[in-house]
């Protein structure tokens, strides 16, 4: 078994080379495709994590009785932190408040009118952050039903849109990359296939002289494996040497950086070399066993 497997990967090296032309073709058809369906994946990462980040952003704001102990207000907090939909709970006192109203109006470059009054006219607040966006009813409910909360701003209806429109983002990139995948899909396969077309006269000839499917079949696959296994090699070369840029584009696009998450750089090596030299492999089986039924 194993002199055979020799063989094979011998034979498919020396038909790589014999047959450079159309093997170089077939792994720059190779290269173009997988790097295709890589950036439609980088993209599609970058999409869900600015999506993500948009969701996390969602956060419900109560304000609270001027009357309202220090007591009362933590064991809000504490009954707020132990519900599974909330993600963190910031309380914020009237002098912050009054404060981050203030930083705003010079950032703006308006007249800070509250320097004329004598007293703080702000509330003290909660801001809720969500673990799930879509729950933002329910802890809306809790906060209402407190004695220590004056009022709690309403965002369901403004929630809803959100997660409607990123629903709407995230299907979309999901039927793109397939869409993109199955085009990559159908042209790796048909350069390959043209690529054995080209040698039909080759394995006509190894059928004439009795060699038996398995001599003439197992050759090509590996040979389809060393051209899927170049061109990922090649794509991931490519990757890395526009990462830095690529990653300065997707922080100014998304406002997130996903290349620099090791999962996606693992994704990614796994997708590259997975797609390579699986669809090389798929590719010569599919190609030559039309020439191997009789």
């Amino acid at each position: 078994m194993f002199s055979f497997v020799l063989f094979s990967m011998t034979r498919a090296w020396q038909g790589f080379w014999r047959n450079a032309v159309m093997s170089l073709a077939a792994t720059a058809t190779m290269v173009l495709m997988l790097l295709l369906l890589a950036g439609f994946w980088i993209i599609q990462t970058g999409l869900l994590a600015g999506l993500q980040f948009t969701e996390q952003k969602v956060e419900v704001v109560a304000y609270l009785q001027t009357n309202a102990t220090d007591i009362q207000v933590a064991e809000l907090q504490d009954r707020l932190r132990v519900m599974p939909e909330v993600a963190s709970v910031v309380y914020i006192s009237r002098d912050e408040a009054l404060a981050k109203f203030r930083d705003s109006m010079r950032a703006q470059g308006r007249d800070d009118l509250t320097r004329y009054l004598e007293t703080n006219p702000l509330y003290a607040s909660l801001e809720v952050k969500m673990v799930d966006p879509s729950l933002v009813r329910t802890v809306g409910d809790a906060l209402r039903g407190d004695p220590s909360v004056r009022n709690v701003i309403d965002i369901e209806d403004l929630v809803q849109r959100v997660l409607t429109v990123t629903g709407i983002l995230r299907t979309a990139g999901t039927v793109l990359l397939v869409i993109v995948g199955v085009i990559a899909l159908f042209i790796i396969i048909n350069t390959i296939r043209l690529a054995v077309l080209a040698r039909a006269e080759e394995i006509e000839v190894m059928r004439l002289v009795g060699a038996s499917d398995a001599f003439i079949r197992w050759p090509f696959v590996f040979e389809g494996a060393f051209v899927g296994f170049l061109g990922s090699v090649l794509t991931l070369a490519i990757l890395a040497a526009v990462a830095d840029p690529l990653s300065g584009f997707m922080a100014d696009f998304f406002r997130v950086l996903p290349l620099q998450f090791g999962s996606l750089t693992r994704d990614l090596v796994a997708l590259v070399m997975g797609a390579g030299v699986g669809l090389g492999i798929l590719g010569s089986w599919l190609s030559v066993r039309t020439y191997l039924i009789r």
